[in-house]
């Protein structure tokens, strides 16, 4: 799946109107669940991204498909519901979005602050909860951490806390001697 860091407006509105729905529903916690397993499925399956992804297929197709999935995987009704509106107005191809955004609101609500940590290679169990009592020292609150691995960066760390970035990846570093040798 491609840099779930990443939210658009329609993301944005779309999951603003779902936490609302689900927060009067009573099911915040069900509903957050079936995303995370939407987001499961969407990283492990060409296939569910290609459909969202791809303009051959008619949004009658798209929301066919994710009310499908989200039968076969046992979703709740109203995440099952959202999923064909999403798809009806032509915006299934944000569902990572969405999720990206309701994970936001769901964690402003729970009062945790989220924060993206990307490594070169799968964190150990050691290493998570060492970062995550850095980041509750440093922000003074219960972090909710969400792991991504990109090989990419080579090695080291890079935490997106909101807007904040601590880049400390060696392809960074890299590029900043880089930079400094080309300027000599």
């Amino acid at each position: 799946m491609a840099d779930d860091s990443k939210t658009n407006d329609a993301g944005d509105r779309y999951a603003q109107a779902l936490f609302d729905l689900a927060m009067e529903a009573g099911a915040l916690t069900a509903v957050e669940a079936d995303l995370n397993s939407l987001s499961a499925a969407l990283a492990d399956s060409r296939d569910l991204r290609r459909l969202i992804d791809s303009p051959t297929f008619t949004a009658e197709d798209k929301g066919k498909g994710l009310v499908a999935v989200a039968v076969k995987a046992k979703l709740s009704m109203l995440t099952a519901k959202f999923l064909g509106l999403l798809s009806a107005n032509g915006r299934a191809r944000d569902l990572p979005a969405v999720i990206v955004a309701f994970r936001k609101l769901s964690a402003a609500h729970r009062g945790v602050v989220t924060a993206e940590v990307v490594s070169a290679l799968p964190l150990t169990a050691a290493q998570s909860k060492g970062i995550a009592a850095a980041l509750r020292q440093s922000l003074g609150r219960e972090p909710e951490i969400s792991a991504r691995v990109d090989p990419a960066i080579l090695g080291g760390l890079k935490v997106r806390v909101g807007s904040r970035l601590f880049d400390a990846s060696l392809k960074s570093k890299l590029d900043s001697l880089k930079f400094a040798l080309k300027r000599a």
